[in-house]
């Protein structure tokens, strides 16, 4: 089934984990993949830390939506 929402799925998908995975708090490779060892629960995102949280948040959103709508149409 090529429809728009596999496309839709397929491409926020993608764009999602790249977006997850630059949201590192470290400066290191293996901060990025779990190393880092810092809390980080009181931090204040600001800048574009700020907007790609956000971008991603909306991605997320975006992504459920069409994956529910994917799975009802069909």
């Amino acid at each position: 089934m090529d429809s728009i929402l596999d496309y839709i799925v397929l491409i926020s998908g993608i764009l999602l984990i790249s977006l997850i995975l630059m949201q590192t708090r470290g400066a290191t490779l293996g901060a990025g993949l779990g190393g880092g060892g810092e809390s980080g629960g009181s931090s204040v995102r600001r800048g574009s830390e700020k907007t790609i949280h956000q971008i991603t948040i909306l991605l997320v959103v975006i992504f459920s939506v069409s994956l529910m709508a994917g799975l009802l149409i069909s």
